[in-house]
């Protein structure tokens, strides 16, 4: 898989702690090497920090301060994911070939101009209302195929797959 970030802008503690952190494990678990959060949670980092060490990879999870700067600095193309932007489907193709790294912008609430316009890609899920973790999975499979089939190295643990109970095996003593 290529290079990819993804930026959650917004967060409201008391609303969207759980959102977030799904967010945060959807980037993981579809093969994103980072997210970065606009708004600090304690909870959250922890949560996906314990997933992390649990079942392995090298995510990471940082804070920034100021969400504008780190578009305006980030290096490659940024894409907002947004109901109102061009269909994924217009511009798929164009944004495989796209060198790395790449960003992807997820907000939690409404965000501001600037995102539209600092994006070089405003994409569309649908145009519905959906959540932004079905947008970010969406996208990323689109982008980069079957990426949530990945093994992570280094975990505690590791899941075997059942279509009839849960199964997984400590791998910490390896």
């Amino acid at each position: 898989m290529s290079y990819c970030e993804v930026l959650r802008i917004g967060h409201r503690p008391e609303r969207d702690k759980r959102i977030t952190t799904h967010v945060a494990l959807t980037a993981r678990a579809f093969g994103a090497s980072r997210i970065s959060f606009h708004r600090a949670d304690s909870r959250i980092l922890d949560t996906v920090s314990d997933v992390c060490k649990k079942f392995g990879g090298d995510f990471k999870i940082e804070t920034t301060s100021n969400p504008k700067r780190f578009l305006k600095d980030w290096p490659g193309k940024i894409i907002h994911l947004t109901m109102f932007g061009i269909s994924i489907d217009e511009e798929v193709d164009k944004i495989k070939e796209l060198p790395e790294p790449l960003l992807f912008v997820v907000g939690a609430e409404k965000v501001p101009p600037w995102v539209f316009e600092l994006s070089d890609y405003n994409i569309a899920i649908g145009n519905q209302p959906h959540s932004e973790v079905a947008a970010l999975s969406v996208a990323l499979s689109k982008i980069y195929g079957n990426v949530y089939n990945q093994n992570f190295e280094g975990g505690e643990v590791k899941v075997i797959p059942s279509s009839e109970r849960r199964n997984m095996v400590d791998t910490s003593d390896s």
